[in-house]
């Protein structure tokens, strides 16, 4: 039975905005009388094999103390966030270096993807508890995808090879932190954990998700996200 454990990294410094809301939008409130974050946070948190976390907060984020996570017995330290997201995952990573060692595993999920399905977590752990590297959650794509230039048609792309990236993306410590420094580094353009993996040269596991585990990014998510939150599976 391995010993290595599960953490979790939370990016929660951006603004969204996007949302055109007052505040940040991981901080909007849900139907169901919690904000964004926390609803996150109170899924992932139900997971047995996540044993610490680490939330990363805009340098004056004056929200996060009124969490009933704030001072929840999981919460191993608080991060800064960075310019972009991938700045805060790095952050976060080395402010959580002092609890883990190089193979235990780090989950990162979007603050903003609320409807997570907790058992979906779980199975991405269990079909990477053996892996060397990582992978993450994703859908598989559906719909007909074009390529266009200036909303102009130049070509329909294969979808049966594309999937839709989702997290939580889940790596190794050491295996994350050099991917993402590495990336940094050479300045690539990272939009996820398992982009900064590609640019090391190593693969990626998907494990298939539900599209209910949207990000929500407009208005129009935050209604749908309160409709499956309201109507989750039993």
């Amino acid at each position: 039975m391995s010993t290595d454990q599960c953490y979790l990294i939370v990016p929660a410094s951006g603004i969204g905005s996007r949302m055109n809301a007052g505040i940040p939008k991981q901080y909007l409130m849900l139907d169901n009388g919690l904000n964004i974050l926390d609803q996150t946070l109170k899924a992932l948190l139900s997971i047995d094999q996540i044993k610490g976390f680490v939330v990363a907060l805009a340098e004056h984020d004056m929200h996060f103390k009124e969490s009933q996570f704030a001072h929840h017995t999981k919460l191993l330290a608080l991060a800064t966030g960075g310019e972009q997201r991938y700045h805060s995952v790095i952050n976060a990573l080395h402010t959580l270096k002092p609890f883990v060692k190089d193979s235990d595993w780090i989950l990162v999920h979007d603050a903003a993807r609320p409807c997570i399905d907790p058992a979906d977590v779980v199975k991405l752990i269990n079909q990477l508890k053996h892996n060397s590297v990582g992978g993450l959650l994703a859908t598989k794509v559906v719909d007909t995808i074009k390529q266009a230039d200036k909303n102009l048609t130049i070509a329909t792309i294969d979808r049966s090879t594309l999937w839709q990236a989702q997290t939580p993306q889940m790596y190794r410590f050491d295996v994350l932190l050099n991917a993402l420094t590495s990336a940094c580094d050479d300045k690539i353009n990272i939009t996820d954990e398992a982009s900064a993996i590609e640019h090391m040269g190593m693969q990626s596991l998907l494990v298939e998700s539900s599209k209910r585990n949207l990000k929500i990014t407009n208005p129009e998510d935050l209604a749908l996200a309160n409709f499956y939150l309201t109507n989750q599976l039993t």
